[in-house]
């Protein structure tokens, strides 16, 4: 990092070489060494005499009273000290030198006013406690015998030069101080600030504006003349996909062209093709899709032919019906300008090339970080000075990547401006584009707090090189995090005071954060991404991280396959699966109360689902829930159809069935192997059930030989249908054994026909083990023990103790007539619950790779020569076993059947 240890070292040795003393009015550097002014006035270095005035501002007058030259630099209110925080130059660049020292931390580049770089500024805390925040400016006209340079002042013998200083107190922290020179002041560049223009509503669109792109007329993206068509909708639908679409699209027909022969800068736009009327179509075209259209104005051009320059711009605006004006080679615009297009139509903004200075910025609502500027300071003390005037740093993307660009944009809560004046799309544009669209989105939706929220730059964090600015609203704030630490960040970074009913969500990476206590106070944990360490100093380095705190006002709770969300508040519900991007959809919901089928709407995805809540296009609050990578979620619906009964009648039972009457009942089960996850819905949930039927025995052969020949059934696939049948017909003395190869759709067929459905899980359950839970149907008087006998090393022999083999079979592989063991029956007089086939429930659970059926009741077939097999046998009725789900055929088998069941029951008065 050679940059950054040039800063440190250079810093360092400044401290080294001074240190403050009480009663230091300033310091200042002669021919680059540090010394101090501890009075009113006095000589420094033998060289320079100072006199401060006792007016407000002070006047401070350096004189060289020497025989030579010398250059004076980098005067600091107060001087310089470990012990506060003051603004001056470091180093000798010749663009970017001013810098924000805090005690402890490495130096800030910071970016301020074109016509304040030599600033100084400092925070001054005296002995009885007063803050102090002081600014001293250079008199640029002050200077005699002398050379004024952007940031020196070349002194001759007798040469003089004024500065003006000014003294303000305030409350609270450093920032507050520089709130009330810069914020509240202006830094004094301007006596009264006239609000009007930025009070009008038809100009304040551009101060929500973040992604816009400046081409030339012969970009091959707004005109191919191989084709000659216009190609600037596939441009914004391009951009629509990667960063949410542009703000803003400028074009630019004159420079470098404007002077090869007579034509002014206002007749080259009338010669592009299809002259203005198609650039108006073009316009409104691009209005249509979200994007505003703006043309360029030359100043300049005053040796082509001739025309008055705000006539022509007037009837150019009109002409092309363009919604701003880029001022070429302007830091500020004119009340003339601003005229001109409003006698056109309201709205019409002008945007400066250059950043306007405090007494311009009245006359002008936007303007941009110039690419003169490369690499750029990170922090950009002009959006602090008027947070609601619209800044863009102009980006270039044909030369290299540009995230630090797009991060240090977000940082500073400002937007970008791609300038594609340089030629050229290398293969990397689109990773770039889609950073864009992570930065431009969180602006997006967050805009009144980079607009009209209190913004406080740095506030204090938990380590150097990772810096955080915080835009509050009242009733959400953000933190912009940006990092130059190459191996990424992970930690509490700063303190917060939480306040009921709210929380708070990383917006970049979408999770939920929960302040942890640090010594006296609370902090929030921040992460930012690693980049590769190449990129230190480059403008591909840096990463960011978004917080924001949030009212709570979504309640979303995942439970299975059924997402509940609630919201009482804003206008409108997203719900992402995955990180938002412009190129995919979310569902949209009103906000209220929805109950959503996952598997329905997102399919196999798991993973976090992002939901957020906005008042039109503003966000208010975001919460995350999470499916966890192979959780199994129920996905059947409930197939259930209420049976009406009059209060006090009694209820007719249909034949083959028995009454399972309305009871609380709490859901527990069990299961064998976990290698593929059991559904963890439902359980120890209570739940109050309502009377309905359940067959008493399972389904026979002759039951659905009957529905075979009424219905005609034909299943979708045959394969293993009702294999254990001899050419479609039953087995002698078998009419009565449960029927076996069916599938769920087999099943369900069945008992549609029947008036009839598949019991959920719960409710087999339910009607099995009664309100009491029993483990077993009967009232068992000895405990069950399964035992697990090795034979070899890869024999493992189950047997089961503690079961009369007069209520059940106990897994001897042979099906039986139902209805055989009548002393197993449950309370309810339900038979054949365990022992005799796994039942098929209707509750189908899938996650993101695989499907399956809860089967209950175990089976007469138990494999015991290995523990690896389904255990079957007689199983407890809570116990659970899936029945996987490949094709109808597959899952159809010589153990699994089914019974039905019919209700609920509901009383009406």
């Amino acid at each position: 990092m050679p940059r950054l240890f040039f800063l440190l070292v250079l810093f360092s040795f400044s401290l080294d070489v001074f240190s403050q003393q009480n009663g230091i009015i300033f310091s200042i550097e002669i021919n680059k060494k540090l010394f101090s002014a501890p009075g009113k006035e006095g000589v420094l270095d033998n060289k320079l005499r100072y006199f401060v005035s006792s007016a407000s501002p002070a006047i401070i007058l350096l004189e060289n009273i020497s025989i030579d030259t010398i250059e004076v630099r980098n005067l600091v209110p107060f001087g310089i000290s470990m012990q506060h925080v003051y603004i001056t130059g470091l180093g000798d660049h010749e663009l970017s030198r001013t810098h924000l020292f805090i005690p402890g931390k490495i130096p800030v580049n910071v970016i301020c006013p074109d016509n304040a770089w030599e600033l100084g500024f400092s925070c001054h805390t005296d002995s009885g406690g007063k803050n102090t925040a002081a600014l001293t400016r250079r008199d640029r006209g002050s200077i005699q015998k002398g050379v004024r340079r952007r940031f020196e002042t070349i002194l001759y013998p007798g040469g003089s030069v004024k500065y003006k200083r000014w003294i303000e107190s305030y409350a609270g922290t450093w920032q507050e101080g520089l709130r009330v020179i810069f914020q509240k002041n202006y830094l004094y560049d301007t006596t009264s600030f006239n609000n009007s223009l930025y009070e009008r509503k038809d100009l304040q669109w551009i101060r929500h504006s973040y992604v816009m792109h400046l081409m030339q007329a012969w970009d091959k993206f707004l005109y191919d003349e191989s084709d000659k068509k216009y190609h600037i909708n596939e441009f914004i639908q391009r951009g629509k996909k990667w960063y949410g679409g542009d703000d803003v699209i400028g074009i630019w027909p004159t420079w470098p062209s404007l002077g090869l022969d007579q034509r002014n800068q206002f007749d080259l736009f009338r010669d592009l093709p299809g002259g203005t009327s198609r650039l108006k179509s073009l316009s409104d075209d691009m209005r249509r899709q979200g994007t505003n259209f703006f043309i360029c104005y030359n100043p300049w051009d005053e040796s082509t032919r001739r025309a008055g320059h705000l006539a022509g711009l007037g009837d150019l605006i009109k002409a092309t019906n363009a919604d701003g004006v880029v001022l070429d080679t302007r830091g500020a615009s004119s009340r003339e300008l601003q005229e001109a297009a409003d006698k056109v139509r309201p709205g019409v903004v002008m945007y400066s090339e250059g950043m306007a200075v405090p007494k311009d910025m009245p006359g002008i609502v936007s303007g941009r970080v110039h690419n003169a500027l490369y690499y750029p300071p990170m922090l950009n003390l002009n959006k602090f000075i008027k947070p609601d005037f619209a800044i863009f740093r102009v980006a270039e993307i044909f030369k290299e990547p540009i995230q630090r660009e797009l991060a240090t944009s977000l940082f500073n809560g400002y937007g970008t401006e791609i300038n594609m004046f340089a030629p050229g799309q290398p293969d990397w544009v689109e990773e770039q584009y889609k950073y864009l669209g992570r930065t431009s989105r969180l602006l997006r939706e967050n805009t009144f707090n980079f607009t009209a929220g209190i913004y406080t730059p740095l506030i204090p964090t938990t380590t150097d090189s990772i810096w955080v600015n915080e835009w509050k609203q009242e009733n959400k704030t953000i933190y912009t995090i940006y990092s130059i630490i190459p191996q990424g960040y992970k930690g509490n970074l700063f303190v917060v005071k939480p306040k009921f009913g709210f929380h708070y969500v990383d917006l970049w990476h979408h999770k939920l954060l929960y302040p942890s206590k640090e010594n006296d106070s609370l902090s929030i944990e921040a992460t930012t991404n690693s980049f590769h360490q190449q990129f230190l100093g480059t403008n591909n380095e840096g990463e960011v991280d978004c917080i924001a705190e949030l009212p709570e006002l979504i309640v979303a709770k995942l439970n299975g396959d059924e997402l509940s969300v609630n919201a009482s508040k804003g206008t409108i519900l997203k719900i992402w699966p995955g990180r938002p991007d412009y190129a995919k959809k979310p569902m949209l919901l009103n906000s209220g109360w929805h109950n959503i089928s996952v598997n329905d709407h997102f399919g196999r995805f798991e993973g976090d689902f992002i939901i957020q809540l906005f008042d039109k296009d503003i966000l208010i609050d975001e919460t995350i829930v999470t499916i966890h990578a192979g959780v199994p979620r129920r996905i059947s619906k409930p197939g259930r159809k209420l049976i009406s009964q009059k209060a006090g009648t009694t209820i007719p039972i249909p034949a083959g069935m028995v009454m399972i009457p309305a009871g609380k009942f709490v859901f527990k089960e069990s299961h064998g192997d976990e290698f593929i996850p059991y559904p963890k819905q439902d359980v120890e949930s209570s739940f109050n059930m309502l009377p309905f039927f359940m067959d008493k025995h399972p389904v026979t052969n002759a039951q659905f030989k009957k529905f075979i020949d009424a219905a005609g059934y034909k299943p979708s696939e045959s394969v293993n249908f009702l294999k254990h049948w001899e050419n479609g017909k039953i087995k002698k003395g078998e009419e009565n054994f449960p029927v076996v190869y069916v599938s769920y759709e087999d099943a369900r067929a069945f008992a549609k026909w029947a008036g009839k459905r598949l019991p959920e899980e719960k409710e087999w359950q339910y009607a099995a083990q009664t309100e009491t839970l029993n483990e077993w149907p009967w009232k068992q008087t000895n405990p069950v023990r399964r035992k697990e006998e090795v034979v070899t090393e890869t024999l493992t022999v189950t047997s089961i103790e503690g079961i009369d083999s007069t209520v059940c079979n106990l897994g001897d592989g042979k099906l039986y007539p139902v209805g055989k063991y009548p002393q197993g029956a449950n309370p309810f007089g339900l038979q054949d619950l365990v022992g005799c086939v796994w039942q098929l429930t209707d509750d189908i659970y899938s996650t993101g790779s695989y499907r399956y059926i809860i089967l209950k009741g175990g089976s007469y077939f138990k494999p015991s020569s290995s523990w690896w097999y389904v255990q079957g046998g007689p199983r407890e009725l809570h116990y659970r076993q899936f029945l996987l789900r490949v094709s109808q055929g597959f899952e159809r088998n010589g153990t699994v059947g089914f019974r039905c069941v019919k209700g609920p029951v509901v009383f009406n008065k």
